[in-house]
């Protein structure tokens, strides 16, 4: 036997004794123990929440100019540069924002949540807190979003810092010319996922999470959002196995059915609350974390329906544009069945 032969003979035989094995998936626990030393990732919005991804407001609020009025719009920013914009009619100290971060925080570490804090924020990115957007959970993993507009593009470099330091895998960056921002995505069911595709969300970047969702054998539904609204999140938030506080009057009919179809129970905020109500977290199965005094008549509805509420005072933070469910990023939550 030549020497060329030879060596081609043991590659040969070595490639057939040690081969490649596709099973089991990445996704699966056996895997993902073995080689991430965890199960990482979601597949429902209101299993019991295990680790969840925050950044405490600080010094990126300082590009926010009290001077930059802008009348018309009944809030402030720098329509010219692009730099930064303050929804609400009032801002509020730096003080009040982390006081009532704070309080958000505490609440899901007394509900045994894990708080995962950003590494750093790039500057001047003042939108930090609401780490929803950035980051996607699903199987496995997750996924990094591309945030639209200018104020927000690079806000996803610190949370992919983040993912990799605490050893989460990334399955997916959104890139190219998709958009996806992380309020206008929901968990239905472990087989079902929306995708809220509005100004923020667009199918380049819908198609490039449906990519990543197929592979896991679950289904997308895409709901085109009415006018300039931005994200899914404030029109439907799953709170039990079953059940979603939803804002009708932002969903189309045939998306209403088909939550009927999936015998998901639909709870209405009421008309006299605000509009807000829907903006909660679940932390486990009919148990949500809510901004105190937002929502009083919705409140009562999910108390009669035995939803539990936990009142967090949220309404400085509010003000920027983002409630409780825009200031999480779930990473980890466990089945639901």
């Amino acid at each position: 036997m030549s020497a060329v032969s030879e060596f081609e003979y043991r590659y040969n035989m070595t490639i057939k004794t040690f081969p490649s094995h596709a099973e089991p998936a990445f996704e699966s626990a056996a895997q993902q123990t073995e080689v991430w030393g965890q199960t990482w990732g979601c597949d429902n919005d209101v299993g019991r929440l295990r680790k969840v991804l925050m950044h405490r407001p600080g010094s990126e609020l300082d590009i926010i100019d009290p001077s930059q009025r802008l009348a018309e719009l009944c809030s402030f920013g720098d329509a010219e540069g692009q730099t930064w914009y303050w929804r609400g009619d009032i801002i509020p100290s730096l003080a009040e924002q982390q006081e009532q971060h704070d309080q958000l925080t505490s609440a899901l570490s007394a509900e045994d949540v894990e708080v995962i804090t950003l590494k750093r924020c790039a500057p001047g990115r003042h939108k930090t807190v609401y780490t929803r957007d950035a980051a996607i959970a699903v199987k496995g993993g997750a996924i990094v979003t591309r945030l639209g507009p200018i104020v927000r593009r690079g806000e996803e470099a610190p949370v992919t810092e983040t993912l990799a330091t605490i050893g989460m895998p990334i399955l997916r960056t959104i890139h190219g010319t998709g958009l996806m921002e992380g309020g206008s995505f929901v968990w239905l069911n472990p087989r079902t996922a929306v995708i809220g595709r509005s100004s923020r969300v667009n199918e380049e970047g819908t198609r490039q999470v449906e990519e990543v969702l197929a592979a896991q054998g679950v289904e997308l539904l895409r709901v085109d959002l009415t006018g300039y609204r931005l994200h899914i999140d404030g029109a439907l938030v799953m709170i039990d196995v079953d059940t979603a506080i939803i804002n009708p009057t932002q969903l189309p009919y045939w998306f209403l059915e088909r939550l009927t179809e999936m015998d998901i129970r639909t709870i209405e905020i009421h008309p006299d609350d605000a509009a807000g109500a829907v903006n909660c977290l679940a932390v486990r199965p009919g148990r949500v974390l809510m901004q105190s005094g937002l929502s009083p008549r919705t409140a009562d509805r999910l108390d009669k329906l035995s939803i539990e509420i936990v009142p967090v005072d949220y309404d400085k933070v509010f003000l920027g544009g983002g409630g409780i469910h825009c200031s999480t990023a779930p990473l980890m939550r466990d089945p639901i069945g």
